[in-house]
């Protein structure tokens, strides 16, 4: 019993590596391990729109609590702002998930198999959200659209409807182009493994 227990202890190094080996395996090299330096477009541009909104939602709703404690009013014009800021910092977010691969996905079913397994479904699933938020920013578009050719106004302080949607099939658009990247790198990725598994087998092969 003693000698298991020795042994579980001297594998614990091997079984953290082996750990890391199957995170990098799981989540892309090239955003796991690479800095934001290393993308064509940093993502760290989405983390700075989100700072702002988060900042503006602070400020926006600390001016309205004051002006509530001494007037018993609030500004009009709050609520619709700062949901309109709520959606603007999901899409921003969800931007940034997408370039770092840091979606939410059933790990159970992803880390099964070999690496090369492991990047035909990061394809899979980046090749899903870009469908996604492509008909996501059409309709958005269409929407957009109809807003301004009819002249909508907001219900809550008459501005037209349409400076606060056209923000959804542009920010759609950047997930889209994040989840394309993201799909290429794993293309890459998944053809250096197929060139190290040919070069393997042909110095196998050799005398």
């Amino acid at each position: 019993m003693d000698q298991e227990e020795q042994a579980r202890r001297n594998a614990g190094p091997q079984h953290a590596g082996s750990q890391h080996l199957m995170d990098s395996a799981v989540v892309p090299e090239a955003v796991d391990e690479a800095k934001d330096k290393d993308f064509r477009v940093s993502p760290r541009i989405e983390d700075w729109v989100g700072v702002i909104v988060m900042v503006l939602l602070v400020a926006i709703t600390f001016i309205n609590v004051i002006v509530r404690y001494f007037t018993d009013e609030s500004f009009a014009w709050t609520e619709e702002f700062s949901v309109f800021l709520m959606i603007v910092l999901a899409l921003v977010a969800g931007s940034a998930a997408v370039a770092r691969d840091r979606n939410i996905r059933i790990e159970f079913f992803f880390e099964r198999g070999s690496e090369a397994r492991q990047r035909r479904l990061a394809i899979l699933s980046a090749l899903g959200v870009a469908v996604m938020f492509l008909a996501l920013a059409v309709l958005g578009a269409r929407v957009t659209w109809d807003e301004y050719t009819f002249g909508e106004t907001s219900p809550g302080i008459g501005v037209p409807s349409w400076w606060y949607s056209i923000w959804l099939p542009v920010f759609s658009m950047a997930i889209v182009l994040r989840a394309l990247g993201l799909m290429a790198r794993n293309v890459r990725a998944l053809k250096a493994l197929s060139q190290q598994r040919a070069d393997r087998d042909a110095g196998g092969r050799a005398p």
